[in-house]
């Protein structure tokens, strides 16, 4: 690949250029529900006043996803802003798979239908029950036991995680009636015995992420292996026992259950069988891939592990190998913003908390685990709180700010990346008020780093991968206004991402840039990178999108 060039016209700041990502942080457009609005927020206002801005897109095609009427989401969101350019994503990949039969011709694929069909094993299904698009799509697994019951496949097995974050946050019945229906329809032919076999919240059950507490994927294990766990007759009395047990409860947070038969679970995972985790996005998955295929396990006991064939909807990580077998090919990212600077031999730092520390670095490199150059780039994980975030709607964004101020002043990074993950995680446990503390903790901390960025003669871009924050409300499209939940008539809760646009500041306090906006049509969060480019002093790859604020100096 090629290096950089520079801009002869400007060589940069004396300071750092930073890019703070204040994750779900949108602009609203419905008052009802916007936390971001609600909330004070005196350093974004004032930015807004009196430097550059403009907003992004950072939904639907703008970041590779198959429509417009498809949310952004973090993963998505830091491919694109660390690419500079548009990857068809996992949603869009997947589906295509699907509807050119490229998926049931591979050679995963038609290993796992034999070993149903002549070996007699079963097949299991494990992933998000929903049609969020996020991290997967009900519609994929239904084309999937569709498919294997066409091409002989006797029994299978589907272990649901309860969703509630991506769509409505008590919308699980309408996911598991839809699949019921399908699963007795295919079961109707003598020979067919398809059926949910457990299940549980996703925040509860199997769907960790970074390691931030693995007791969850071993909680998955027992019910989806062992078959150890409360036990119901069905997916539905069981989600209806939780729910009057907990009134309020929202899907993510349902206990985990077993389906059970005569006193025995109906699908426990055993040797001979075929496992598809059906997710196509990673960050949640790896854990779960990790239990069935690592021999060297050790993070918690998993008794007798079953020996079955495994595969994941994709591969989540392309330099572990994880998981070894896949269904759809994953996108293919290349020269990253990452990958240019450190060829350029500029020093780069990465910081976040556990919740967001993959994605400005894993996927801000383009899915990738490593570093480019190691020399050149450090990376800090704050751990995160291990408990509901509307408890602590601060998160971390203190313990940030100070890692990144220490940097400023010591001089060393020509860039910086930061994500505050405040507005997006509490965000998605749907509590107003703590949505509102959240988006000003992130507020507070963005003045003490911009006077950080004064006193270390740099530029500061602030912005967004996606909205959250900005509409916790559903809003009924036709009249504009919050649904009413129709027994309380209170207005219901929404935990999934908006497709609202992002903000984008571009903070220059010592005017070395003269900053001027392009004018970008439409211009989406992929152009970050190419702005960045041109703020440090050289000129972006001719592939990338167009910057959407350059230096009017020279």
């Amino acid at each position: 690949m090629e290096k950089l060039k520079t801009n002869p016209s400007f060589s940069g700041p004396r300071g750092p250029v930073v890019l703070a990502i204040m994750d779900g942080v949108g602009v609203g457009v419905h008052p009802e529900g916007d936390m971001v609005a609600r909330a004070s927020t005196p350093h974004l206002d004032g930015m807004k006043a009196n430097c550059p801005y403009l907003t992004l897109k950072a939904h639907g095609t703008a970041v590779g996803q198959p429509s417009d009427e498809d949310m952004g989401n973090s993963e998505v969101g830091h491919n694109a802003i660390g690419a500079g350019r548009v990857f068809a994503q996992g949603a869009r990949l997947v589906r295509e798979a699907i509807e050119s039969g490229r998926l049931f011709a591979g050679e995963v694929w038609q290993d796992l239908i034999l070993a149903c069909r002549e070996e007699e094993g079963t097949l299991h299904c494990i992933g998000l029950l929903s049609d969020g698009n996020v991290h997967s799509d009900i519609a994929h697994l239904l084309a999937m036991l569709r498919r294997a019951s066409d091409e002989g496949v006797a029994r299978a097995r589907i272990h649901i995680l309860l969703d509630g974050r991506d769509v409505p946050p008590t919308s699980a019945l309408e996911y598991v009636d839809r699949l019921e229906e399908v699963l007795a329809e295919i079961s109707q032919a003598s020979d067919r015995d398809y059926r949910i076999a457990s299940g549980g919240g996703r925040m509860v059950v199997t769907m960790d992420r970074y390691e931030a507490d693995w007791a969850m994927v071993e909680r998955g294990w027992q019910l989806q292996v062992r078959g150890e766990g409360p036990a119901f007759p069905s997916a539905r009395a069981a989600i209806e026992a939780a729910r009057e047990a907990r009134p309020g409860v929202i899907d993510q947070d349902l206990p985990g259950f077993v389906i059970a038969e005569d006193g025995k679970p109906v699908g426990p995972i055993e040797d001979g069988d075929a496992v598809i985790f059906f997710n196509f996005r990673g960050d949640r998955a790896m854990e779960t891939c990790r239990a069935f295929e690592q021999d060297d396990f050790d993070k918690f006991d998993r008794g007798a592990r079953p020996q079955v064939k495994f595969a994941g909807m994709m591969q989540y990580d392309g330099d572990l190998k994880i998981p070894a077998r896949y269904l759809v090919s994953p996108p293919a990212i290349s020269r990253t913003l990452g990958e240019y600077l450190a060829r350029a031999g500029l020093r780069q730092l990465a910081v976040s908390e556990t919740q967001k520390y993959g994605h400005v670095t894993y996927f801000f490199n383009g899915n990738r685990t490593g570093k480019f150059a190691p020399d050149l780039e450090d990376y800090v994980e704050i751990p995160s709180d291990r408990l509901s975030f509307d408890q602590r709607p601060w998160m971390k964004a203190a313990e940030i700010t100070d890692v990144v101020l220490k940097a400023l002043a010591e001089g060393k990074h020509r860039f910086i990346r930061i994500n505050y993950p405040n507005g997006d995680m509490v965000g998605h446990t749907g509590d107003l008020l703590a949505t509102e503390i959240a988006v000003e903790a992130t507020d507070l901390s963005l003045g003490r780093l911009m006077r950080g960025v004064k006193e270390a003669g740099g530029i500061l871009i602030a912005t967004a991968d996606h909205g959250n924050a900005d509409e916790m409300l559903e809003i009924d499209r036709k009249t504009g206004k919050p649904k009413r939940d129709p027994k309380t008539g209170a207005p219901q809760a929404k935990t999934a991402h908006s497709l609202n646009p992002v903000p984008c500041h571009i903070y220059d306090p010592l005017d070395q840039a003269k900053v001027r906006l392009t004018g970008v049509e439409t211009p989406g969060i992929s152009s970050l990178a190419a702005t960045v480019i041109r703020l440090l002093g050289y000129l972006p790859p001719e592939d990338y999108d167009p910057a959407v604020a350059e230096p009017g100096a020279g």
